[in-house]
């Protein structure tokens, strides 16, 4: 049976953000608001976690996941980052976006692209994730709440605590979210590449709605 928090957006408690960081150093699988819509999170290196996530989305291996990152300094440290793709991220971070990089060493080989070896790495302008990821001192490996043969994440905390409480160890409730993903934009390139369009502006990227 999942715990539940509810806890204040702006200003997110300590003690409930410590609870929560021991869950998933324990393993646990959590539900957690970001700037874009709720997510499904875990250690970086729990295997068990990250198979969980798995079957709670029903994706099989070949589901990419994301490194959800408290600055740019942890970014660089998991992927590849040069000049140009440092202002790109340094202007448009924290905020809606997922960037596609090379992934570095730190990134374990099961989370890269089997044949790019880039990963997907993102820093949410959301406080209650940014208080989750400086006290968990590393990325938090995370997919969207989105659930088989749904349209649209969830975003109503009760309607995921009722549909999840048997499969995650803690929802974060946090209020509405919103259910518009994030922008994914493929960096590893000269030219910025839309993967997906979503919350994050495109325009910074030279990229086009519509695209």
């Amino acid at each position: 049976m999942a715990q539940f928090f509810t806890i204040h957006t702006d200003n997110p408690h300590l003690r409930l953000i410590k609870q929560a960081v021991n869950i998933v150093h324990n393993g646990g699988v959590i539900v957690y608001p970001t700037d874009s819509c709720y997510a499904l999170g875990c250690q970086i290196g729990d295997k068990s976690a990250m198979s969980r996530i798995r079957r709670i989305r029903q994706v099989d291996d070949k589901h990419h996941f994301t490194l959800v990152c408290r600055n740019l300094a942890e970014i660089s440290l998991y992927a590849r980052v040069d000049n140009t793709q440092y202002r790109l991220l340094k202007a448009n971070t924290p905020g809606s976006y997922t960037f596609i990089l090379q992934a570095s060493r730190e990134v374990p080989r099961r989370l890269q692209h089997p044949k790019r070896y880039t990963i997907g790495l993102r820093i949410p302008d959301h406080p209650v994730a940014l208080a989750l990821l400086e006290e968990l001192n590393e990325p938090l490996l995370s997919s969207t709440l989105i659930l088989p043969d749904d349209e649209f994440p969830l975003n109503d905390v009760e309607a995921i605590r009722e549909r999840l409480e048997h499969q995650v160890d803690l929802v974060m409730d946090a209020g509405s979210c919103g259910l518009e993903m994030t922008s994914v934009i493929d960096l590893t390139d000269e030219v910025p590449m839309l993967v997906r369009a979503g919350k994050g502006d495109l325009e910074p990227f030279g990229i086009e709605h519509g695209y």
